[in-house]
């Protein structure tokens, strides 16, 4: 071979080695992937403002029982193509902790763990079963366990939308119409009326992507669609509702004194693999769907969800930009991801080697906590973390993890993040969607059949870092 075929080919060769890993090399640099040395650290030399704002935080569906005129009461009756139940075991949620009627005993619970504040959510199909019905009992309901909370000094952080619509607005297509989002703002300034002179923090919707994602991507929740164009229609419209709902509840008699915030679950999107490019942009197009087009929504005002020969919409509303007086931050993991041509082997994420797992498929990974809180504190808004926690049945891992992810608070804490508060997911065992019963994230455990709670030896932890921190 001539001396000028082998530089051909070498400068190819080097050009092909640069294109692979220059790229991989300036990931790395802008989305690194924090990795402590966890021998190191002393999880129990942590500290906290003494205004820090401890908590727990449920959903209606979950807790109260019987919620029957919900979208989701309906899905727990439903099979799949397959035949096969939607939900796991063909469980349904039935009486779940029966919250409902024991709400009493459940304030008792949290004031046993010496917690000040309870995020719940209020379930719109009880509040108003009809379109433009609404039920003076469930709005009473919701005002007696503010009251109750407040007796016993516990802040009350009430969610309006936490996963479940009335079944005549899913019938209507929901969040599928833009102008269904009228609907959910009526509820809004109904709901905000009855509780503004107990309630002062408000999450609008729980969760975007999520619910987008579960709902109409991945389709393992209602309504069950596979269709990449109408998720990114989905989530454009519940975006809108956000903005819309806060600009109403600050309309409001009293709305100006009330603190209104988005719940955005962070979730990194991490290559399985550093040194491959194919698992870099991978990941990044994951994350910037999942991730990016919430946050920069919110940061600009700009609605950008694009994912290649799927779906594409471009939208925008200057008014998003400054529609927070905080951001919630729910946090579980992240999810690494190994580029395949095979979509659904693509879309598996996979635990690195000497990770922790959870009883969920995903490992616990505190660095990433940390992580999260860097990143939605770029919208410039104050923090509560409005979930986390850890779903152990053996409730072996419940300690390390409390104390663990604890310390990532309190490093971002001393680091000047503006965190106010910490919502452990969640009280007590409940119903956990398409997983029924199987995922025990609570506090206390609930037998089912007596609905006894029993606090859990890993709750321990929590109960012993919130006396400390007082």
């Amino acid at each position: 071979m001539k001396p000028k075929s082998l530089k051909i080919i070498f400068a190819i060769l080097s050009f092909l080695i640069l294109a692979w890993f220059v790229p991989c090399i300036i990931f790395q640099i802008s989305r690194p992937q924090l990795k402590w040395d966890r021998s190191k650290i002393d999880t129990h030399k942590i500290s906290y403002p003494k205004d820090f704002l401890w908590g727990v935080a449920t959903s209606a569906h979950q807790v109260e029982g019987y919620n029957t005129n919900n979208q989701w009461y309906l899905w727990e009756s439903a099979v799949d193509e397959k035949g096969n139940p939607r939900i796991a075991g063909g469980q349904k949620s039935g009486i779940a902790c029966d919250h409902w009627n024991r709400y009493s005993q459940d304030i008792g619970l949290m004031k046993e763990l010496g917690v000040k504040s309870y995020r719940f959510s209020v379930e719109w199909s009880r509040i108003e079963p009809q379109e433009g019905v609404f039920d003076s009992m469930a709005i009473k309901h919701y005002q007696d366990v503010c009251d109750s909370l407040i007796a016993n000094g516990i802040v009350p952080m009430v969610t309006l939308h936490h996963f479940t619509n009335p079944i005549w607005f899913e019938k209507k297509g929901a969040f599928e119409k833009k102008e269904n989002v009228a609907d959910f703002i009526r509820f809004t300034e109904v709901v905000y009326l009855a509780l503004r002179d107990r309630v002062k923090l408000w999450c609008t919707i729980n969760e975007p992507a999520v619910y987008v994602v579960e709902g109409y991507f991945q389709g393992a929740n209602p309504p069950g669609k596979k269709d990449p164009k109408l998720a990114a229609v989905v989530l454009r419209n519940i975006l809108e509702a956000h903005v819309q709902a806060y600009y109403k509840i600050k309309s409001l008699p009293g709305g100006d004194q009330m603190k209104v915030g988005l719940v955005k679950n962070m979730t990194q999107m991490d290559p399985w693999r550093k040194w491959h490019l194919g698992d870099w942009v991978f990941a990044n197009l994951i994350d910037g769907v999942f991730n990016g087009t919430t946050l920069n929504f919110l940061k600009t005002g700009k609605y950008r969800f694009v994912m290649p020969t799927m779906a594409k919409l471009m939208d925008e509303n200057p008014k998003a930009k400054g529609a927070l007086d905080f951001i919630g931050l729910n946090y579980y993991s992240h999810y690494n991801y190994k580029f395949s041509f095979n979509l659904d082997k693509a879309f598996q994420a996979k635990l690195l080697p000497g990770e922790i797992k959870t009883d969920m498929d995903y490992a616990s990974y505190p660095e990433g906590f940390y992580r999260a809180i860097k990143t939605v504190s770029e919208l410039g808004v104050p923090i509560y973390i409005t979930e986390n926690g850890i779903a152990d049945a053996r409730d072996d891992r419940r300690e390390l993890f409390i104390s663990q992810y604890l310390y990532a608070v309190s490093k971002a804490l001393s680091d000047g993040y503006d965190i106010k508060g910490y919502y452990y997911w969640t009280l007590m065992d409940n119903f956990e969607w398409s997983l029924g019963y199987d995922m025990k994230f609570g506090l206390y455990s609930v037998d089912m059949i007596t609905q006894k709670r029993t606090m859990k030896q890993g709750a321990k932890r929590y109960q012993e870092i919130i006396r400390q921190s007082n």
